[in-house]
């Protein structure tokens, strides 16, 4: 998936020290009824759950909004339909060297909310969130911002001298005139 853009020791997703400490993903098998999946969200306060194979590897995702949307909306039974048959098949899927940038742009065009990270040998590892990607590019884009305003103020630093100059001027043309 890396593309060269923002290539940076520190960019990659398993770089960012927040990576490390991300609980493990929930994970259930594509035969687990949704009402035992949604039980286990609940308890772990988790927003989704990773369908996996028995390697461990990522077939599906089932999200809230998929619970509302496929499930409570057309009226199914919790205890009897299968994670398969709401599940989103075949999600989008990072792997650990991955550019954070890049997913995260890709996140917000095509909107969509979790991110299932994999090792080398494709299983599951993590699931990155939008708001995880801001939080962690938070302080990037804060240093790009104060970088933009220096160069701007430095770029145009003339025109604060010439804008500068002319203030004083018309300031001391004032205190003259008030006087005389």
């Amino acid at each position: 998936m890396a593309t060269g853009t923002g290539e940076r020791a520190g960019n990659r997703l398993k770089d960012r020290p927040e990576y490390a400490s991300k609980p493990k993903p929930l994970t259930r098998s594509p035969e687990t009824t949704v009402y035992e999946a949604v039980s286990a969200m609940t308890d772990r306060n988790y927003g989704c759950v990773i369908v996996v194979d028995p390697e461990d590897k990522v077939i599906g995702v089932v999200t809230e909004r998929d619970v509302m949307n496929k499930l409570v909306g057309r009226g199914l039974d919790a205890k009897e339909t299968k994670l398969e048959e709401i599940m989103t098949r075949d999600p989008r899927v990072a792997t650990e060297d991955d550019q954070m940038l890049d997913w995260l742009r890709m996140m917000s065009n095509e909107r969509f909310r979790r991110l299932p990270v994999v090792d080398s040998e494709g299983r599951i590892k993590a699931v990155f969130t939008q708001g995880d990607f801001v939080s962690y590019t938070w302080p990037d884009l804060l240093g790009q911002m104060s970088s933009l305003v220096k160069a701007q103020a430095s770029g145009n630093f003339h025109y604060l001298l010439i804008g500068g100059g002319i203030l004083i001027y018309v300031l001391a043309m004032i205190v003259v005139l008030s006087v005389i």
